[in-house]
C-alpha cells in the first residue's frame, strides 16, 4: 500500500497556483507587447532610473548597501506600475469596437455597479447595455451615433415608465467625435454624481430584473475579452 505525504498535496495546490499566475502573467505580456513592442525596454529604463535617482542620495547620506536595499524594490515598484498601466492600455485597444466591450468593462468595474448586457440589439451588433449604480440607470450604447439614438430614446421611455424618479444618463461608447472610447469608460461613470443610497441601488435593480423578465430574451454578444488576455486589476474602479 503507498502512503502519501501529508505536506503533498498542499504543495502540489500551491505549484499550480504559481503556475497558472506566470501564466498570467506572461499571456499579458505578450498581449502588451503586440500593443507596445518596446514595453521590455520602457520597464528596464524606469527600473534602472528611478533605482539610481534614489540609490544615489541614499549611498551620500547613508551607505550603499541601505541605498540598495531601498532602492531597487521601488524601481521594480516603478517598472510593475508602467507595465500594469501598458497592459491596461492593451486590452482596451484590443476590445475597442467589439459587440459587448462596455459590458465586459463594466462587470470588472469594483464598486456597487451591476450590468445587464444587451437589452437591446440590432441585426448590425448595435447595443444598448443597462448600468445600475450609485448614480442611478445608465443606459451605455455600442454603435454609431446615428443608429443608437433610437435605441436609447427607447430604452429611456422604457425606463423612465417603470423608475420615474430615477436619474437617467445616456452614454455612447465609440470612437466618433461625441462618443466615449472604451478605454475612458470607467472613467465616466464612475464622474456621475452619487444621488441615490445602496439600499435605493438594490431596489432598482429588483425593479429592473422584473422589467427584464417580462420581455423576451435578447440574444447577447460572445464576449469581447481575448483569449488569455485578461483585463487588468489596476483598470478596476
Amino acid at each position: 500500500m503507498s502512503t502519501t505525504s501529508p505536506g503533498a498535496t498542499p504543495k502540489k495546490k500551491r505549484g499550480a497556483a504559481f503556475a497558472a499566475r506566470l501564466g498570467t502573467i506572461r499571456d499579458n505580456y505578450r498581449m502588451t507587447k503586440e500593443a507596445h513592442r518596446w514595453v521590455g525596454l520602457e520597464m528596464l529604463g524606469i527600473f534602472v532610473a528611478v533605482t539610481a535617482i534614489v540609490a544615489i542620495p541614499v549611498t551620500l547620506i547613508v551607505n550603499w548597501l541601505t541605498a540598495l536595499l531601498v532602492a531597487v524594490p521601488l524601481g521594480l515598484l516603478a517598472a510593475v506600475f508602467w507595465f500594469s498601466r501598458r497592459a491596461m492600455k492593451a486590452a482596451y485597444t484590443r476590445i475597442e469596437g467589439q459587440p459587448g466591450a462596455a459590458p465586459a468593462v463594466v462587470q470588472q468595474m469594483r464598486g456597487n455597479w451591476s450590468v445587464t448586457p444587451a437589452v437591446a440589439v440590432t441585426r448590425n451588433s448595435d447595443i444598448v447595455s443597462r448600468v445600475v449604480g450609485r448614480c442611478g440607470v445608465v443606459l451605455v450604447a455600442e454603435g454609431p451615433t446615428t443608429r443608437v439614438q433610437h435605441m436609447l430614446a427607447n430604452e429611456r421611455k422604457k425606463t423612465a415608465r417603470w423608475l420615474p424618479e430615477v436619474p437617467i444618463y445616456e452614454i455612447q461608447v465609440g470612437v466618433e467625435p461625441d462618443q466615449v472610447r472604451i478605454g475612458k469608460l470607467q472613467k465616466e461613470l464612475t464622474r456621475l454624481p452619487r444621488s441615490l443610497r445602496p439600499a435605493e441601488v438594490n431596489d432598482i435593480r429588483r425593479r429592473l430584473d422584473a422589467l427584464s423578465a417580462r420581455e423576451a430574451p435578447v440574444p447577447i454578444p460572445k464576449g469581447p475579452l481575448p483569449k488569455g488576455g485578461k483585463i487588468p486589476k489596476s483598470m478596476r474602479g
